[in-house]
């Protein structure tokens, strides 16, 4: 079996992971690895034909965000808003429609996607990040942690693990980690890992034509939310929300009828005049969801004190999206913990 020896490893190339590695980077430290056990990077950032099927948006509060888009050069624009949005409130009742007060700021989205953050990042580093790496184990040692994967032995002096608690907890550890925290990991939800999306692209925007703002919201029918996702350059038309989970139960054609009913309803039968249609169900991605998901409808908590702490005398450290103090489950609190977890790492914190 190989065996790979560096200086840090981080176990993750979602945008925490892919923070922190940029960070050591740019800090001159480039004895470091990446471990990731999908195919791609970017974890639960995942642009797909113009899509974004994971993390979207972001506001002027999400100040980590902002800066880091600065930095590395990336334009942000606003979501488009313009027209008639659509309230679904009832079954009993006419749809409301409504107009956005223009004085509002919208949310903001990255142009190009929110993939080009993630290419961005990874850019100067993608020679020390292994893709189709699934860590079984890590081990404390005399002088590190020993990290077992289905590819080999990797050998680090520290690492950080970015991965969502949920999965982190499968790792097996040597020593084991305390009740407390194995605990706080099992109860600590992971960001859309019971989310399906929705994208369809289109030859033109005809909400757009028909004075639509492409908003449509509603908790009683197959889509309780759906969005204008046009492109910033306006070359790629598309719509995208989230599927109602009660329908995930329902056959993929079955559904998509259900989906396609619902929205020419409220914004026309062009809506079946489709380019590309697709979908993703978070709960089915191993990477994302474990067996036990369950909806969430309040915002769940994040930031739980305990993850700051480091363990195997200061060797292995919490980091990630769920981890984070500051807008937990947000590109911003994933970037925090990032940030964080590096200095923790340099000894700066």
């Amino acid at each position: 079996m190989t065996q790979t020896t560096s200086k840090y490893i981080i176990i993750g190339a979602g945008l925490s992971g892919l923070t922190s590695g940029y960070l050591l980077d740019q800090q001159g430290e480039k004895d470091f690895r990446i471990l990731e056990s999908r195919a791609r990077i970017g974890g639960r950032i995942h642009t797909k034909h113009g899509i974004d099927f994971g993390a979207t948006w972001f506001q002027n509060h999400h100040e980590q965000v902002i800066t880091l888009l600065n930095t590395l050069g990336i334009p942000k624009f606003n979501q488009y808003t313009q027209g008639k949005s659509v309230l679904v409130y009832s079954s009993m009742a006419p749809a409301h429609e409504f107009e956005s007060d223009p004085s509002v700021p919208s949310a903001y989205r990255i142009s190009g996607g929110s993939k080009t953050l993630i290419e961005t990042l990874a850019r100067p580093i993608k020679d020390r990040i292994d893709c189709n790496t699934f860590v079984e184990a890590i081990a404390e040692t005399v002088h590190g942690l020993r990290i077992t994967t289905d590819k080999g032995i990797y050998e680090a002096e520290q690492v950080i693990i970015t991965i969502p608690p949920k999965i982190a907890q499968h790792i097996h550890y040597t020593p084991e980690l305390s009740e407390s925290f194995m605990r706080a990991m099992d109860n600590t939800h992971t960001w859309m890992s019971n989310a399906i999306k929705v994208g369809m692209q289109f030859e033109r925007p005809f909400w757009r034509e028909k004075n639509f703002s492409g908003t449509v919201i509603g908790q009683i029918g197959a889509v309780t939310e759906l969005y204008d996702h046009t492109s910033n350059d306006e070359h790629t038309f598309t719509l995208m929300g989230f599927v109602n989970e009660g329908l995930r139960e329902l056959t993929a054609a079955r559904r998509k009828e259900r989906i396609l009913d619902y929205l020419s309803k409220y914004l026309g039968d062009e809506v079946r005049n489709y380019v590309v249609y697709e979908e993703k169900d978070w709960s089915q991605d191993r990477h994302t969801s474990d067996l036990n998901i369950k909806s969430v409808y309040l915002s769940p908590e994040y930031g739980n004190p305990i993850y700051q702490q480091s363990f195997m005398h200061g060797k292995l450290i919490f980091s990630g999206a769920e981890t984070a103090s500051h807008h937990g489950g947000y590109m911003d609190g994933a970037i925090q913990s990032g940030i964080v977890a590096t200095e923790r790492l340099l000894g700066k914190q």
